[in-house]
């Protein structure tokens, strides 16, 4: 028997993984909306949140724990931070424990009033602020950024499905980096999954002269996700 070369063998266990994803994700939807209809509870090391309806779920992707274990290897004493679309506010809420400076901003008025609860409970501070990517936030310069964006090409329908969709035309990236070519941030990270349109994204950076530098791959469950770091061109 010929055995396939490892090229066509990762094409293979693509199709039939996509297959897969697509005959299961009427089920899975279901389950998950039943499932998330209520608050539920997230939590890593010692750091919990409670997640409403409203919210996106971070149980439900692999990219917040993977982010989470990154920066959980990070210095960020004394440092300023930045979650853009912070969600829950877990992986700012981990920033804070470490001795960050944070700021946590979103679009969702529901997440940030969550995690304002939970800063009180996890005894832990940090700037919380309502802001559509960076328009109204006024610090010019962090040492770190962190962005979990929303990347499937479909208009939103609602504040909550702006987790998910970046706009039929990718308009929050081309919003994002439009904005981050005036700003001089020093560390700006952002994970994709193989599941998005990940050249798309890349050339909508490189028309805004900037460039995704591969700085960690994992593979979680038969999923790729990609950490990137945003550079100048």
């Amino acid at each position: 028997m010929e055995i396939p070369s490892t090229r066509n063998s990762g094409l293979l266990f693509r199709m039939i993984r996509k297959f897969i994803k697509k005959i299961t994700h009427p089920f899975l939807k279901f389950g998950a909306q039943k499932f998330f209809s209520k608050p539920r509870l997230y939590s890593y090391n010692d750091i919990e949140v409670k997640v409403m309806p409203e919210v996106f779920p971070p149980h439900y992707t692999l990219s917040t724990k993977i982010l989470l274990d990154y920066i959980q290897t990070l210095d960020l004493k004394h440092k300023t931070f930045l979650e853009l679309g912070c969600g829950s506010g877990i992986i700012s809420l981990l920033a804070a424990s470490k001795g960050a400076l944070v700021t946590a901003s979103d679009i969702n008025k529901i997440a940030l009033n969550a995690l304002e609860i939970a800063s009180k409970k996890n005894d832990l501070t940090l700037k919380i602020v309502h802001s559509d990517l960076f328009d109204s936030i006024e610090e010019k310069h962090f040492n770190h950024i962190f962005i979990n964006p929303p990347y499937y090409p479909k208009t939103p329908k609602n504040i909550k499905e702006s987790a998910w969709f970046c706009g039929v035309n990718f308009e929050y990236f081309e919003k994002l980096f439009q904005q981050l070519t005036s700003r001089s941030d020093n560390n700006i990270i952002m994970i994709l999954s193989e599941d998005c349109n990940i050249e798309k994204i890349q050339q909508i950076a490189s028309k805004n002269r900037l460039q995704l530098e591969c700085i960690l791959k994992k593979k979680v469950a038969a999923e790729k996700n990609f950490i990137f770091k945003i550079t100048s061109q």
